[in-house]
C-alpha cells in the first residue's frame, strides 16, 4: 500500500532499487558516436526481443514513433492512421512540422485500422493526391483503453499496405501488455511491420527512454533523425541500464497489472453513475463514463470524482469531460485498489 494511489498514468513508475544500482555501475561513452556499451547492449537485447536486425534508443515514444515516420514517409507523402491514435492526437504534430508528412486519420471501431479500411484509404496513383508512404498501427491502444489486436490482424494489415507499396509503423509503446495479455512472444506481433517503438517507461518501470527496432537501414536512418532532432545522447548508459532491467525482470509481472486493472473495473461497473465497457478492459487501462443525466451534470461530476478522489489521496485523470482514465502500474498494488475504490464509492454513493 502507497501513501498516494496515482493511477493517472503508467509513467509515473518510479525504478526499482536494481535499476538504481545498475544505473549507478553502468560503463558509458559516446552514444553519438556510437560507443557506449550499455546502449549497444540494450538496442542488441530489443531487437533480439522484437526479431528484428537493429535497435535504437530514444527519449521517449514519442521521439520513436515521430523518427520511425520521418525516417520512412517523404515531406508531402501521406501516414494512414486511426483517428484515435496517439500519433494523430498526442504527438504536437510532429509528423507534420518536422517530416512535412500529412496524416489521414480513419475512424475505427477498436483503435484498429482493418485490411479494408487501410485498402480503401491507399492513395491511386493520381498527380493530384499525396502518395500513401506509410500505415501506423498501436498495440496497446491508449484511447481504446488497453485494448490489444493480434498478430495475425497486424500481419493482414501490412500484406494490404506492402501490397500497394507502403510501409507499416506500429506504435508499441505498450507491446508487452499486448504480449502478456494474449500470451504471445513480442516478435510474433512485429514479424510483419517495418518498424516498431517501445516503450521502457511505462509499464516497464524505467525513469526514461523508448526503443525503435527495425532493419539495418531503417534504424540508420531513423539514427539521423534522431540526432537532428537534438536526440543524440552522450554517455547514455547511465540511463540505458535501467531499461536492461526492465527487459530482463519487469516483463513477466505486468500480469499482475492486468490483473489490478480488472479489479478496479469490475468495482467501477457496480457503483451509481459510472459506466465501463469491461469487454474492452484486456490490459492495465480502464476508461469509465461519468453519466449523471445532463451533459453538463455529468461535467461536474466528472470534475467532483477528480477532487474528491485527490482529497482521499487518490489521484484518476480525466480524458474528456465525462470521461476518466485509470492506469495501473507496478507503483500500484491489490491494497491500493480497494482504496480506489473506496475512494469512489464514498463520492458516488449520493448518486444513486
Amino acid at each position: 500500500m502507497h501513501d498516494v494511489v496515482d493511477l493517472r498514468s503508467d509513467t509515473l513508475t518510479l525504478p526499482t532499487p536494481e535499476m538504481r544500482d545498475a544505473m549507478a555501475r553502468a560503463e558509458v561513452g559516446d552514444d553519438v558516436w556510437e560507443e557506449d556499451p550499455t546502449v549497444k547492449r540494450l538496442e542488441a537485447m530489443a531487437a533480439e526481443r522484437l526479431g528484428k536486425d537493429a535497435g535504437l534508443f530514444v527519449t521517449s515514444g514519442t521521439q520513436g514513433n515521430l523518427v520511425s515516420v520521418v525516417a520512412q514517409a517523404r515531406g508531402g507523402q501521406e501516414v494512414v492512421l486511426d483517428a484515435d491514435s496517439h500519433v494523430f492526437n498526442y504527438e504536437v504534430g510532429g509528423a507534420a512540422v518536422v517530416g512535412h508528412v500529412q496524416t489521414r486519420p480513419i475512424k475505427t471501431a477498436r483503435g484498429f485500422l482493418t485490411p479494408e479500411q487501410v485498402r480503401e484509404a491507399i492513395r491511386p496513383a493520381n498527380i493530384h493526391l499525396a502518395e500513401t508512404a506509410l500505415v501506423c498501427i498501436e498495440n496497446t491502444h491508449n484511447r481504446h483503453g488497453g485494448t490489444c489486436c493480434t498478430p495475425e490482424e497486424i500481419a493482414a494489415v501490412a500484406e494490404v499496405a506492402h501490397g500497394a507499396g507502403a510501409r507499416v509503423h506500429l506504435d508499441g509503446a505498450r507491446l508487452f501488455n499486448a504480449a502478456v495479455a494474449l500470451g504471445r512472444p513480442a516478435r510474433d506481433f512485429c514479424r510483419a511491420v517495418d518498424s516498431v517503438t517501445f516503450c521502457l517507461s511505462k509499464g516497464l518501470g524505467a525513469p526514461v527512454g523508448s526503443i525503435v527496432c527495425g532493419s539495418h537501414e531503417l534504424v540508420s536512418r531513423a539514427r539521423r533523425v534522431r540526432k537532428m532532432l537534438g536526440g543524440g545522447m552522450r554517455q547514455a548508459g547511465v540511463i540505458a541500464a535501467a531499461g536492461i532491467v526492465a527487459l530482463e525482470r519487469m516483463i513477466d509481472r505486468l500480469a499482475d497489472d492486468h490483473a489490478n486493472a480488472r479489479t478496479l473495473a469490475e468495482g467501477v461497473a457496480r457503483l451509481p453513475g459510472l459506466r465501463v465497457d469491461l469487454a474492452s478492459v484486456q490490459t492495465n487501462i480502464v476508461i469509465f463514463h461519468v453519466e449523471r443525466g445532463a451533459a453538463d451534470a455529468s461535467a461536474r461530476a466528472t470534475q467532483e470524482l477528480v477532487a474528491g478522489g485527490i482529497a482521499r489521496k487518490v489521484k484518476v485523470h480525466a480524458i474528456g469531460p465525462m470521461s476518466i482514465r485509470c492506469v495501473t502500474h507496478k507503483d500500484v498494488d491489490a491494497d491500493d485498489i480497494r482504496r480506489a475504490l473506496d475512494a469512489m464509492n464514498e463520492i458516488t454513493q449520493g448518486w444513486a
